[in-house]
């Protein structure tokens, strides 16, 4: 990966995810085994120095890709002993697994709809996008990528991500789905197994073109999908 992608994202400038309850991160470890190898949360952390590996992180991803990425570099970066890193970390792959829940709980949140209403398709639009515009664009949905691709090779990186924040994000947006069918539908029955395969349908592709053809979404064609998925529904 090249080094000019823009403005990075700053979590320093950004205090809703500076003060990120750390157990939020840890609700989304997986149970079992890759649980286990988790690191204890050892002394209370310095919030300046963490949020300093986490960006370096992300800035050294960005400029040198995974396989580039190492301890070394980003306590170098970070100016901070490796050791302080091993305190918190086990190793880059938690660095980044904890950059990603950060980054998508924010990115990737469903705003309450206004006055008490339900989920309807306008937000399930606008949900779209933005994660198109996070897996595709935005700097932070190069650790998502860069996790995926190593979770193909890496028995623990696919326990962490898969059964730990894809399977926390997926149980969530099924059941939004779900509700913005149930208000397109009102008198159909709609179930979690129905809502999670237009959820799949829709969300395939931008992995495909983030990962494969590795450019960004065009908005008027997540829209198009979109329209003919919901109309594939009524005919």
């Amino acid at each position: 990966m090249g080094a000019d992608h823009g403005p990075r994202h700053r979590r320093d400038g950004r205090p809703a995810a500076a003060r990120k309850d750390p157990s939020a991160i840890a609700a989304t470890r997986p149970a079992g085994p890759a649980a286990a190898e988790q690191p204890s949360s050892g002394p209370r952390r310095n919030e300046a120095a963490r949020l300093a590996v986490l960006n370096a992180t992300d800035d050294l991803l960005v400029e040198r890709g995974f396989e580039g990425l190492t301890i070394e570099g980003i306590a170098a970066r970070a100016g901070v002993a490796k050791q302080t890193i091993y305190r918190w970390w086990k190793s880059k792959v938690d660095i980044l697994y904890d950059n990603l829940v950060l980054d998508a709980d924010e990115a990737l949140a469903w705003p309450e709809p206004a006055g008490g209403a339900g989920y309807t398709v306008t937000e399930l639009r606008g949900y779209l996008h933005r994660y198109a515009a996070f897996l595709g664009e935005a700097p932070a949905g190069r650790v998502l990528q860069a996790l995926v691709g190593h979770a193909q090779l890496d028995t623990r990186t696919a326990e962490l991500l898969h059964d730990g924040f894809l399977r926390e994000l997926r149980a969530r947006d099924t059941e939004r789905v779900r509700a913005c069918l149930a208000e397109l539908e009102p008198r159909a029955a709609v179930g979690d197994e129905e809502a999670a395969a237009l959820l799949d349908a829709l969300l395939a592709p931008l992995y495909y073109r983030a990962l494969l053809v590795r450019g960004p979404a065009d908005p008027a064609e997540l829209d198009r999908q979109l329209d003919q998925a919901l109309r594939a529904r009524t005919a």
